[in-house]
C-alpha cells in the first residue's frame, strides 16, 4: 500500500501535464485493431487500464509498436486468444471487447479481471447481445465467455445512459450488415460514434450503423482528459490564488458538465484555441479560483459529468452553503461505491454530508478540517481527496494510491510541478 498526503499551503499555478482521454484511447487502440492497414496514434493515455486494452488487441490478432510519442497499431483478421483476457481493473477494457467478440464469428475469448472488476456488473452490457445472436457463457460478472456469432439487428433503446452499452452494441455490429439502431433519451459518451466515423464508419439517422461499416486505418490524435484534468482544476478553483492552465483538453459538450457546475459555483473558467482534432471539440482550459457557493444538480446533468463527481463533491465541501447532487446510482457500482466512499471521506475531513437515496447533499462552510481517508482501491476517491487536502485546514492523507496508476500515473509529479504538496 502507499500512503499520500496532501497539505494545504500553496496557490497552484502554471500548465498542468495531463494525459491523453482515457476513454477515447481504449476506443482508438480496438477499432485500429479491427481495421485494414496501420493506424497511428498520437497521445495515447499509457495508464494500466489502456495498457490492458493494448495487450487484449495484441491477444486477439493486431499489433503494436511504440513509435517515439506516437503508437502503431496494424489492425488484423481477430482470432481466439490463448489464454483468458486479463482486464485488471479496467471495466471499459472489459465491456467494449465483450461486444466487439460478440460479432466476430468462430472467435471465442474469457474476460476475467482483478477483484475489484471481478465485482462490478456486467448484465446491462451482456444482455443485448445474446437478442442479436451471439452466445455468452457467464452471470452477471466476471468471469465471461463470448462465443462470437453472425448477428442479427438490434432496435434498443439506451436506458439508463450508458456509452459502455452503446459501444458494445455498436462494436459488435461492424462486422455484418445487420439493422441497428440506438435510441437515447438522455444522451451518453458520443467518443465511439465519433471515433468510428474516423475510421470509415459513419453513424446515420441518429445513433443507426449504415451499410459501410468497414474499418480503414488512419492518423488518431487524442485529446486531453478532462477527467484526469478535473483534479488540478478544481484544486485551483477551490485555492486562494490559484490559476491552472490544461492544453487541448477535449471539451465535447458530453464531457463538460463538471466545469460548466465549477462556473455556476463560482470559479473564474476560460476557453480559448478552440478547434476541432480527430472529430472532437478540444479547446485550451484555464480554471481561477473564486469564492465557490452550493449548487443544485439534477439527475439529467450526470452523464456529462460522473466520472467528476468526487472531484465536485470536493468543491462542494469548500464552498458556502448547500450542494445537492442528484441522480447518483452508477456511482454505487464503479471500483468502489463510489457514493459510499465520497460521503465517508468528507465525514472523516469534518464535511457535513449525507445520502439520501441516489442523492448526495453536501452541506458546506468553505473549509475543511483535513483527515484520513479510505480510497477502497478506487483511483479518483484518491485523487479528489488528495485535492481536498491542498485546500483544507489540515492534510488529508489516503491509506493507499497505488491504484492512481490505472488512469494517471504521473498524478503526483504533475501536481507537484503546479505548487501543491503531495507526499
Amino acid at each position: 500500500m502507499t500512503k499520500l498526503i496532501a497539505r494545504p499551503g500553496n496557490a497552484l499555478s502554471g500548465v498542468a501535464a495531463i494525459p491523453g482521454d482515457k476513454s477515447c484511447s481504449h476506443r482508438a487502440l480496438i477499432l485500429a485493431a479491427m481495421a485494414e492497414g496501420e493506424t497511428v496514434i498520437t497521445n495515447l493515455n499509457e495508464a494500466d487500464d489502456v495498457m490492458r486494452t493494448l495487450r487484449a488487441v495484441e491477444a486477439f490478432g493486431a499489433t503494436a509498436l511504440k513509435d517515439g510519442e506516437q503508437w502503431r497499431v496494424r489492425g488484423a483478421q481477430w482470432r481466439s486468444p490463448n489464454a483468458p483476457i486479463d482486464c485488471g481493473n479496467s471495466g471499459t477494457t472489459a465491456r467494449l471487447l465483450i461486444g466487439a467478440v460478440a460479432g466476430m464469428v468462430g472467435v471465442c475469448a474469457t474476460f476475467v479481471g482483478d477483484a475489484s472488476l471481478s465485482a462490478r456488473p456486467m448484465r446491462r452490457v451482456v444482455a443485448p447481445l445474446p437478442q442479436m445472436g451471439t452466445t455468452i457463457e457467464g452471470g452477471d460478472t466476471l468471469p465471461i465467455t463470448v462465443h462470437g456469432a453472425r448477428l442479427g439487428g438490434i432496435d434498443f433503446t439506451n436506458v439508463p445512459a450508458s456509452a459502455q452499452v452503446k459501444s458494445a452494441i455498436l462494436l459488435a455490429s461492424l462486422s455484418g450488415s445487420c439493422p441497428v439502431r440506438i435510441v437515447e433519451p438522455i444522451p451518453s459518451r458520443d467518443h465511439t460514434e465519433i471515433m468510428l466515423g474516423e475510421f470509415g464508419c459513419a453513424i446515420e439517422d441518429g445513433i443507426r450503423l449504415g451499410a459501410q461499416r468497414n474499418l480503414s486505418a488512419c492518423a488518431v490524435t487524442i485529446s486531453t482528459d478532462p477527467s484526469a484534468a478535473a483534479f488540478a482544476l478544481t484544486a485551483a478553483a477551490m485555492i486562494p490564488g490559484s490559476s491552472v492552465t490544461v492544453r487541448g483538453m477535449l471539451v465535447n459538450p458530453l464531457r463538460t458538465g463538471l466545469y460548466e457546475v465549477l462556473e455556476e459555483m463560482g470559479a473564474v473558467v476560460e476557453l480559448a484555441n478552440e478547434q476541432i482534432v480527430s472529430g472532437e471539440i478540444v479547446a485550451d482550459v484555464t480554471i481561477a479560483h473564486g469564492r465557490l457557493s452550493g449548487v443544485t444538480i439534477p439527475a439529467e446533468r450526470i452523464p456529462a459529468m460522473i466520472d467528476e463527481i468526487p472531484a465536485l463533491a470536493m468543491a462542494a465541501a469548500m464552498a458556502e452553503g448547500e450542494t445537492v447532487i442528484h441522480g447518483l446510482a452508477e456511482l454505487r457500482v464503479k471500483e468502489s461505491d463510489r457514493l459510499g466512499a465520497t460521503l465517508a471521506g468528507l465525514i472523516a475531513c469534518g464535511v457535513t454530508a449525507l445520502a439520501d437515496g441516489d442523492s448526495l447533499r453536501i452541506f458546506g462552510r468553505g473549509s475543511a478540517r483535513g483527515g484520513s481517508v479510505l480510497a477502497l482501491g478506487d483511483h479518483r476517491i484518491a485523487m479528489a481527496f488528495l485535492t481536498l487536502g491542498l485546500a483544507a485546514d489540515g492534510p488529508v492523507s489516503v491509506d493507499d494510491g497505488a491504484m492512481i496508476a490505472t488512469s494517471f500515473p504521473d498524478f503526483v509529479d504533475s501536481m507537484r510541478a503546479l505548487g501543491a504538496d503531495i507526499g
